[in-house]
């Protein structure tokens, strides 16, 4: 079943390929979007439309208002990587492949009913300790659920969505997606949407999937696992403004305080703006409930502040932010101060970070150049420590990694870090990076005859 699901995939995908390298950029195409299920090809409805449209946009009635869209994605990358877990396991170099593929269809039926389907599958293969969850899902429905606009006028609707679907919010810190990692994110659930020219805001409630590695084979938790509501508030000329509240149940959930079911609820707000001139990120999110029989009190604060110099050669942006994010002070009192970032995106603090979002400050300058009109390089250096000596180092999805009350050594170490995207067309992309890590007292002092971390990758990415 595997095998002839993920031929398929590879035929069609391999045909569309082959297709728009022969078009090149002559088709018109809009932005593609972090979440496939944003965008809208509507625009075509009366146009002439070539090959790549003709996909974009199927009428499936006369009248053109009963439609269809198809869309995909093929994404190779290889990985090269060098003491990943600074020498504590002795993995040393492991280079392997990553593949990712899926299919989407996009039905409007009428103004009032859509219905959007995805599969995807994703592959690893040559990884010296195997697959993580990140790396493999070969084969499930990534995507699948019912839009109802239940109320529009003008620039404002309320819509009610119904099943699978992948969730964004903000920057990322708290809700991703996780695109950066071979194996995407979703839930099962229902929101409840309000948007207008100014003002969205999300209402869900959410079940959190076990993945497993194999052909449509993970299961539901049949108990909410997110809930909350997000919403975000534009200023013309001046910003935009972020607002939520975040619920979280985790049944088991390992810090270094221990192991306890977990209940915690999320306030934040994030204040951002970007595009030319100067640029801020300000985001503040205090978490409180219950872990175990004891008390969570947990904070994090960043912030990103930059200037993109627009009529300058080359468009430079520069770049300095600073987080603080709490971990534990009294480790074995039952209380825990640990933050915890619940589905964060993998490559927060680096495309592809050995510290995750837990327990850390950070101050990291960075800096954007466009050497070309399709080639940009970003360049960054991390420099991170423990915000307590109680508390460990996390992983970046917020897993336990190394204890830390047994060190009083605060410093991790430093990240320096070069990535280069260069967009071929419109449909294709390259991206390769190289990441060293340099590693601090803390690490040196936990780990005996700790290494330093080399990391490179080179991703070709298609999109229709």
């Amino acid at each position: 079943m595997l095998e002839s699901a993920k031929s398929i995939l590879s035929k069609i995908l391999f045909i569309c390929i082959a297709s728009f390298l022969l078009i090149g950029n002559t088709a018109s195409a809009q932005n593609f979007k972090l979440l496939r299920y944003d965008e809208n090809y509507e625009f075509l409805k009366d146009s002439n439309r070539n090959f790549y449209e003709r996909l974009k946009f199927i009428p499936l009635n006369q009248k053109k208002d009963i439609y269809m869209s198809i869309g995909g994605e093929a994404r190779y990358e290889y990985v090269d990587f060098n003491n990943e877990d600074w020498g504590r396991f002795n993995v040393g170099h492991n280079n392997f492949l990553l593949q990712r593929y899926d299919l989407h269809a996009d039905i409007h039926l009428g103004k009032t009913f859509r219905i959007f389907a995805q599969l995807r599958s994703a592959l690893e293969d040559g990884r010296t300790n195997g697959a993580r969850g990140i790396d493999e899902d070969q084969l499930n429905v990534q995507n699948l659920f019912l839009d109802v606009n239940v109320w529009q006028q003008k620039d404002k609707k309320i819509t009610i969505r119904a099943g699978r679907q992948e969730l964004d919010y903000g920057s990322g810190r708290l809700i991703s997606v996780r695109e950066g990692p071979n194996a995407r994110l979703y839930f099962t659930g229902g929101k409840l949407m309000y948007t207008s020219s100014r003002v969205s805001v999300d209402a869900f409630a959410m079940m959190a999937d076990t993945v497993y590695t194999g052909v449509f084979d993970n299961k539901m938790s049949k108990q909410l696992n997110l809930w909350g509501a997000y919403s975000k508030i534009i200023f013309p000329k001046a910003g935009n403004l972020d607002l939520y509240y975040l619920g979280f149940r985790r049944d088991t959930s390992v810090f270094e305080e221990g192991i306890a079911p977990e209940r915690r609820h999320t306030i934040g707000s994030r204040l951002w703006k970007y595009g030319g001139g100067f640029i801020y990120n300000l985001e503040a999110a205090y978490q409180f409930g219950t872990f175990g029989s004891g008390n969570i009190n947990a904070w994090t604060g960043s912030i990103d502040i930059g200037y993109m110099f627009e009529n300058v050669k080359f468009k430079p942006t520069i770049n300095l932010r600073n987080d603080y994010i709490s971990g534990d002070k009294n480790q074995g009192n039952g209380n825990l101060q640990t933050f915890n970032p619940l589905y964060p995106k993998g490559g927060y603090f680096g495309f592809s970070p050995q510290v995750g979002p837990v327990n850390l400050i950070d101050i990291h300058p960075y800096a954007t150049l466009d050497l070309l009109s399709n080639l940009k390089m970003q360049v960054d250096v991390v420099l991170n420590w423990r915000y307590s000596t109680q508390d460990g180092v996390y992983r970046p999805s917020g897993i336990l990694n190394l204890r830390g009350s047994d060190s009083d050594e605060k410093y991790i170490g430093t990240a320096y870090l070069a990535n280069f995207t260069y967009g071929i067309n419109k449909y294709i992309s390259v991206v390769s990076g190289i990441q060293y890590f340099k590693t601090g007292a803390f690490i040196n002092d936990v780990i005996p005859n700790s290494k330093d971390g080399v990391f490179f990758n080179a991703r070709l990415t298609f999109k229709f």
